[in-house]
């Protein structure tokens, strides 16, 4: 009986012994890492390359923000034309925010290399696993990292095909169904590049579609590699949960003094994981703080004028087409809203889960000075775990509804005016 209980804390030193070396990076980054390489911003590889890839991608998507702001200068303005310019305009924001911010520079202190840092932190605790059941658990996690990461690539997909087949579909009803009258080859989007634009249109829609693709890899590409980490972390929380339950089952042993030293160290392994797993959630949002706190901003604008711009397009019966690119933007900018702040809840719940398995197991059966332990880490279970932008925005389901709440707001605001 006794030989079985320690078994597998025999089985964890074999383990440690022959030094298991989880690849994080590797195994469940890789769809990551081709997305950020594509781009030049992955944090494993920097050369002179990729900064002049970082500084040519960098500024096509920058000239084609300004070519979009330009209108508002060089025409006659009225708010609802400002609104059609700026809708666009600040959707291709998001994406110059989300690429610009993550490597602001290529210097020693730069966020590529903070978020380098990060995933050596986060590998070296991964090294640190005690058994198999631990590596189950952050191999789970770390799969469904893997499989959002190949879902949101297959809708960054669909929404180029989108795009592109919006951009074309008059040339190819054209092609399919010739009429004798020749047809204007509109842009899409209002941009002014003072040039010939019907001449120069190929060019322009090359220069937009390039913004575009470069944009949605970024965001594709660094969202999901952001989501990963945190899903990592989601399994350092679990893992945790695991070592209490495990450590109050040593209970059983007929040996009192080893049974408190197996279930006090097994708190303590617990309490250490935990912690770390706060910090690394609580320094990666430091570390793109700036970052976040400029997409929520330029989000809900972006969302307020598309929801805008799709009422007036309803409102006054133009063509099917003018839908498309609305349509398009909201749902990302939705979309993109839900997705980070449902990650940041689902961290929340990971960390109530552990005070919730505190409370559940057999606490009253252990020893009495363990007992007062479990309730110094119930206590703590009675303040919240969160993840905030600035201390403003807290992220969570209820901070997703407030942002879609509050762009909804300003949009009927907007037409309460017109």
């Amino acid at each position: 009986m006794y030989s079985r209980l320690l078994f597998p804390y025999q089985m964890r030193i074999r383990l440690c012994k022959r030094m298991i070396y989880l690849k994080t990076h590797d195994q469940y980054f890789s769809l990551n890492k081709i997305l950020l390489l594509a781009i030049g911003l992955w944090p494993y590889q920097q050369s002179n390359f990729t900064r002049l890839q970082f500084i040519f991608l960098s500024t096509i998507l920058t000239s084609n923000f300004i070519f979009q702001c330009t209108p508002i200068i060089s025409q006659k303005c009225t708010l609802n034309f400002i609104a059609k310019v700026l809708s666009s305009a600040s959707f291709f924001a998001l994406f110059i925010v989300k690429y610009n911010m993550f490597c602001i520079n290529m210097q020693a202190n730069c966020s590529k290399k903070q978020v380098k840092d990060l995933l050596k932190q986060l590998q070296l605790i991964c090294n640190e696993l005690k058994d198999n059941n631990e590596f189950a658990i952050i191999n789970e996690y770390g799969c469904s990292a893997k499989r959002v990461t190949a879902v949101l690539m297959i809708c960054g997909i669909c929404s180029v095909f989108v795009i592109t087949a919006a951009q074309f579909s008059s040339k190819i009803f054209d092609f399919i169904l010739p009429i004798n009258v020749s047809q204007i080859h509109r842009i899409p989007i209002t941009v002014e590049y003072f040039v010939d634009q019907e001449k120069y249109s190929y060019w322009i829609l090359l220069h937009i579609n390039v913004a575009f693709c470069v944009g949605a890899t970024a965001m594709v590409g660094i969202g999901t590699t952001l989501i990963a980490y945190l899903q990592y972390t989601c399994g350092m929380f679990k893992i945790s949960s695991y070592r209490i339950k495990r450590a109050v089952h040593v209970n059983m042993l007929k040996n009192i003094k080893l049974k408190k030293n197996l279930i006090l160290n097994g708190i303590i392994s617990a309490v250490n994981i935990h912690r770390q797993a706060m910090r690394l959630s609580g320094l990666l949002v430091s570390k793109i703080q700036t970052m976040l706190f400029c997409l929520i901003i330029i989000g809900v604008v972006c969302l307020s004028l598309n929801l805008f711009q799709i009422f007036q397009i309803a409102s006054s019966g133009n063509d099917v087409k003018e839908f498309i690119f609305p349509v398009l933007f909201v749902t990302i900018s939705v979309l993109y809203m839900f997705l980070a702040n449902y990650v940041a809840q689902v961290i929340m719940d990971h960390n109530n889960d552990i005070f919730a398995t505190v409370y559940d197991v057999k606490w009253h059966a252990a020893p009495l000075h363990i007992q007062k332990l479990l309730l110094f880490l119930l206590q703590r279970g009675a303040k919240d775990f969160t993840l905030s932008v600035g201390g403003l925005f807290v992220g969570s389901l209820e901070c997703f509804a407030t942002l879609v709440k509050a762009s909804t707001k300003n949009m009927l605001q907007r037409h309460t005016i017109e």
